[in-house]
């Protein structure tokens, strides 16, 4: 028996089956440059290959959103255009010219500071799967001869994979690659099905011959259990669906402490999809809508009329407050479709809001669209990367334009709509007394206010163990955010996943935290955590972590807490 301990499980639950590993598919691209007489019938090659899997995807799509996502990524004219170019302008085959463009798409995807966004990469790589299996002739279904109770251990799986299995038989996932936000999370979670990712090389510790405890609450995986630790994980098996059943049954009460403190629990969101998937966990609004999203699925600035639309359907969908997060963009997140300048250091550089006071069109087309959406519902608008009064009145002084624009014009818009920041940066933590004066709301960004407070690039290896929420600098600065914006009567929210951290919760709920936005499926949890806490403790709790001066002092008031 061997037990392997992992950093955190992306689908929670406990299930046991026996090891099924998925032997990955060779498509490395035929590399051979082809002469002039080959060039239409390569094109020809990919043009069917494209419709092939258009036509697979269309039937596919008819009961999932992310193969419907999946069909316009394969429609693409940019990828058409781009790869008909390598293979017309130099020589490649289609194969080749077909994964130059994946590779310097992902590229840019990956090269993404946002989780969230660099798992979008998996939509472009799993669709050229499916259009490079198209130009090989590969058909076959590595999930078909499944007949018994399985985990699935893969290098990583895409949801051409998970269309592939028979769920009868699939108990769980294991990847050695992926993230919590990748789509194999993701479908994991919206199945329920337990699922690990990000086990390096966990392919090498185990066979189709051995038999495996996933445990996906404890983040462990045992191999080969003992009888007694089968007969255990049984028994927390039947603990958990009994436990999720008393969650669900929760699922429409409002989150008020055992003393009658009530906090609002949003969710954050990049796509409709996500919108439905809040609405159906029970969350109370939309804390942060990704609207980047918009701009980095297109080969263009998106139009007014698109950002209404998408702002329009998602707002009709929750019927509850929606703070959509304006451009988000820069330095580190790029444009297929627009070129930004080289910068050292992308992080200090040209961003979010700076771009959008700078490009002004793109900007008021933004604003006009969200203020359009306004009319259908309680749509707030929310500036990131805020570091001064004087943006936060810059940015509010174009919001005014595009309103006298449009009253212009006879289109309806609430002429009152909130106006918020994200606090992310340590100017705006000091200015925290100054902006509350002006916002009508602020939202904490913990993920980038941690690494601006520390000092220290979440996505630099060599450092990456010094990124720490619960440092005192960063709950120092949460507590400092949350006083000034109640002194100013202003509500105080948090985005990101320290927001559903079963151990940051109660300290959180004692600062006096408004509104929780998270992850869709970290609400219920959420939602049972704080109904279970006693809001007079956690403040006592809140005040004492505020004057502790390490780490670890921290976590031992918070791993106390409540014993």
């Amino acid at each position: 028996m061997k037990t392997i301990s992992v950093t955190k499980a992306a689908s929670k639950g406990i299930v046991m089956g026996k090891a099924f590993i998925v032997v990955q598919q060779n498509l490395e691209a035929d590399k051979r440059l082809i002469r002039e007489s080959e060039k239409e019938v390569e094109i020809k090659k990919f043009e069917k290959a494209i419709k092939d899997t258009v036509a697979d995807l269309k039937i596919l799509a008819k009961d999932s959103d992310i193969f419907a996502a999946h069909v316009d990524v394969a429609e693409d004219p940019d990828l058409h255009d781009s790869v008909v170019q390598r293979i017309t302008d130099e020589s490649k085959n289609a194969q080749l010219a077909l994964q130059e463009y994946v590779d310097t798409t992902v590229t840019l995807f990956e090269s993404l500071d946002d989780e969230y966004l660099r798992e979008r990469s998996a939509d472009i790589k799993d669709v050229s799967k499916r259009i490079m299996c198209n130009l090989k002739g590969i058909k076959s279904n590595p999930f078909e001869n499944i007949n018994q109770e399985v985990i699935v251990v893969a290098e990583d799986l895409a949801p051409s994979d998970t269309a592939n299995m028979d769920f009868k038989y699939i108990r769980g996932f294991i990847t050695e690659g992926g993230g919590v936000t990748s789509h194999v999370a993701i479908m994991a979670r919206s199945m329920e099905i337990p699922a690990i990712v990000g086990v390096a090389n966990f392919k090498e510790e185990v066979t189709n011959d051995d038999y495996l405890i996933l445990d996906a609450l404890g983040a462990k995986i045992i191999i080969n259990p003992d009888e007694a630790t089968k007969q255990e994980y049984i028994k927390k098996a039947q603990e958990y669906k009994e436990m999720k059943e008393k969650l669900e049954s929760m699922n429409g009460l409002p989150a008020t402490s055992k003393d009658g403190r009530t906090v609002e629990l949003f969710a954050n969101v990049g796509s409709i999809t996500d919108v439905e998937n809040a609405v159906a966990r029970g969350a109370e609004g939309i804390g942060l809508f990704r609207s980047e999203f918009l701009y980095m699925e297109n080969t263009k600035f998106p139009t007014e009329q698109e950002q209404f639309t998408a702002y329009k359907t998602a707002i009709e969908t929750i019927k509850k407050p929606m703070i959509i997060r304006t451009l988000d963009i820069g330095g580190d997140k790029e444009l297929s479709y627009y070129k930004f300048d080289q910068e050292e250091n992308p992080f200090l550089g040209w961003r979010a809001i700076r771009i959008s006071l700078d490009l002004k069109d793109v900007f008021k087309t933004q604003l006009r669209a969200i203020l359009r959406a306004s009319a259908f519902g309680d749509i707030r608008i929310m500036y990131p990367m805020i570091i001064s009064v004087e943006e936060f009145k810059a940015a509010n002084e174009i919001l005014e334009e595009c309103k006298q624009e449009l009253r212009q014009d006879c289109i309806p818009f609430n002429a009152s709509i909130q106006t918020g920041i994200m606090i992310e940066t340590p100017a705006a933590v000091l200015c925290a007394d100054d902006l509350a004066k002006e916002v009508d709301f602020f939202s904490i960004g913990t993920n980038d206010l941690t690494q601006y407070l520390l000092a220290v690039d979440r996505g630099n290896q060599k450092i990456s163990k010094m990124y720490n929420s619960f440092h005192p600098a960063v709950l120092r600065a949460i507590n400092k955010v949350i006083e000034a914006g109640h002194k100013h009567g202003k509500i105080v929210g948090m985005c990101g996943e320290f927001a559903s951290d079963e151990k940051a919760i109660p300290m959180l709920l004692g600062m006096g935290l408004d509104e929780f936005s998270m992850t869709a499926t970290e609400v219920a949890s959420a939602r049972y955590n704080i109904r279970n806490l006693n809001y007079k403790e956690c403040q006592k709790l809140a005040n004492e972590v505020c004057i502790k001066g390490t780490i670890a002092e921290v976590m031992e008031l918070l791993n106390d807490f409540g014993k």
